[in-house]
Protein backbone atom coordinates (compact mmCIF):
# COMPACT_ATOMS: atom_id res chain seq x y z
CA UNK A 1 0.00 0.00 0.00
CA UNK A 2 1.24 3.49 -0.84
CA UNK A 3 -0.25 6.85 0.14
CA UNK A 4 -1.43 8.59 -3.03
CA UNK A 5 -2.68 11.93 -1.77
CA UNK A 6 -4.23 13.95 1.00
CA UNK A 7 -6.99 16.47 0.26
CA UNK A 8 -7.25 19.54 2.48
CA UNK A 9 -10.24 21.85 2.81
CA UNK A 10 -9.69 25.35 1.41
CA UNK A 11 -11.80 28.49 1.76
CA UNK A 12 -9.99 30.35 -1.07
CA UNK A 13 -8.50 28.19 -3.82
CA UNK A 14 -6.39 30.95 -5.40
CA UNK A 15 -4.85 31.98 -2.07
CA UNK A 16 -4.18 28.36 -1.12
CA UNK A 17 -2.58 27.64 -4.51
CA UNK A 18 -0.17 30.55 -4.02
CA UNK A 19 0.70 29.30 -0.52
CA UNK A 20 1.50 25.72 -1.56
CA UNK A 21 3.47 26.88 -4.59
CA UNK A 22 5.45 29.15 -2.25
CA UNK A 23 6.25 26.05 -0.17
CA UNK A 24 7.68 24.47 -3.33
CA UNK A 25 4.88 22.18 -4.54
CA UNK A 26 4.12 22.03 -8.29
CA UNK A 27 0.56 22.60 -9.49
CA UNK A 28 -0.61 19.73 -11.73
CA UNK A 29 -4.45 20.08 -11.68
CA UNK A 30 -6.20 23.44 -11.64
CA UNK A 31 -9.98 23.90 -11.42
CA UNK A 32 -12.14 26.66 -9.87
CA UNK A 33 -12.92 24.54 -6.78
CA UNK A 34 -9.97 22.12 -6.70
CA UNK A 35 -6.20 21.96 -7.20
CA UNK A 36 -3.64 19.17 -6.98
CA UNK A 37 0.11 19.47 -6.43
CA UNK A 38 3.07 17.15 -6.69
CA UNK A 39 6.18 17.15 -4.55
CA UNK A 40 9.76 17.33 -5.75
CA UNK A 41 10.46 13.99 -4.01
CA UNK A 42 8.39 10.80 -4.09
CA UNK A 43 5.06 10.02 -5.74
CA UNK A 44 2.56 11.54 -3.30
CA UNK A 45 0.31 14.44 -4.19
CA UNK A 46 -1.57 17.01 -2.13
CA UNK A 47 -4.98 18.37 -3.11
CA UNK A 48 -7.04 21.30 -1.92
CA UNK A 49 -10.80 21.40 -2.35
CA UNK A 50 -13.18 24.30 -1.77
CA UNK A 51 -14.86 23.37 1.53
CA UNK A 52 -16.24 26.44 3.24
CA UNK A 53 -18.66 24.47 5.44
CA UNK A 54 -16.00 22.38 7.17
CA UNK A 55 -13.77 25.39 7.75
CA UNK A 56 -16.63 27.53 9.06
CA UNK A 57 -17.31 24.98 11.81
CA UNK A 58 -13.99 25.94 13.39
CA UNK A 59 -12.93 22.36 14.00
CA UNK A 60 -9.19 21.92 13.74
CA UNK A 61 -8.56 18.35 12.73
CA UNK A 62 -6.06 18.47 9.86
CA UNK A 63 -2.31 18.36 10.50
CA UNK A 64 -0.03 17.79 7.54
CA UNK A 65 3.67 16.99 7.87
CA UNK A 66 6.17 17.83 5.12
CA UNK A 67 9.65 16.43 5.66
CA UNK A 68 12.49 18.66 4.45
CA UNK A 69 16.11 17.51 4.31
CA UNK A 70 17.15 21.17 4.31
CA UNK A 71 14.71 22.23 7.04
CA UNK A 72 16.59 25.15 8.58
CA UNK A 73 17.41 26.69 5.20
CA UNK A 74 13.83 26.13 3.94
CA UNK A 75 12.31 27.81 7.00
CA UNK A 76 14.74 30.75 6.72
CA UNK A 77 13.92 31.17 3.01
CA UNK A 78 10.17 31.06 3.63
CA UNK A 79 10.46 33.65 6.41
CA UNK A 80 12.35 35.94 4.04
CA UNK A 81 9.49 35.49 1.56
CA UNK A 82 6.96 36.62 4.19
CA UNK A 83 5.63 33.30 5.47
CA UNK A 84 4.59 33.56 9.14
CA UNK A 85 5.36 30.60 11.38
CA UNK A 86 3.38 29.67 14.49
CA UNK A 87 6.49 28.25 16.17
CA UNK A 88 10.23 28.52 16.01
CA UNK A 89 12.37 25.61 14.84
CA UNK A 90 12.57 23.20 17.74
CA UNK A 91 14.23 19.85 18.43
CA UNK A 92 11.55 17.57 19.88
CA UNK A 93 11.95 14.72 22.37
CA UNK A 94 10.74 12.28 19.68
CA UNK A 95 13.92 13.15 17.71
CA UNK A 96 12.29 15.37 15.09
CA UNK A 97 13.12 19.01 14.35
CA UNK A 98 9.92 20.98 13.60
CA UNK A 99 8.43 24.37 12.74
CA UNK A 100 4.66 24.90 12.49
CA UNK A 101 2.58 27.24 10.34
CA UNK A 102 -0.99 27.56 9.06
CA UNK A 103 -2.11 27.53 5.45
CA UNK A 104 -4.56 30.26 4.32
CA UNK A 105 -7.52 28.06 5.33
CA UNK A 106 -6.20 27.42 8.85
CA UNK A 107 -4.89 23.87 8.30
CA UNK A 108 -1.85 23.14 10.47
CA UNK A 109 1.34 22.46 8.53
CA UNK A 110 4.48 21.06 10.11
CA UNK A 111 7.77 21.39 8.26
CA UNK A 112 10.12 18.91 9.88
CA UNK A 113 13.17 16.74 9.58
CA UNK A 114 13.29 13.33 11.21
CA UNK A 115 15.59 11.32 8.97
CA UNK A 116 15.84 7.68 10.07
CA UNK A 117 13.76 8.44 13.17
CA UNK A 118 10.58 8.98 11.16
CA UNK A 119 10.08 5.26 10.55
CA UNK A 120 12.76 3.74 12.77
CA UNK A 121 12.92 5.56 16.11
CA UNK A 122 14.87 3.81 18.89
CA UNK A 123 11.54 2.80 20.49
CA UNK A 124 10.03 1.27 17.34
CA UNK A 125 7.88 -1.79 18.07
CA UNK A 126 9.71 -4.93 16.99
CA UNK A 127 7.79 -7.77 15.30
CA UNK A 128 7.29 -10.93 17.36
Amino acid sequence: MNLNQVTLPARDIAESKRFYELLGLRLIVDAPDYARFEFSDGDSTLSISLSEGLIASGSESVHVYFECDDLDARVAELRLRGVAFESELEDKRWLWREAWLKDPSGNSICLYHAGINRRNPPWRVQPL
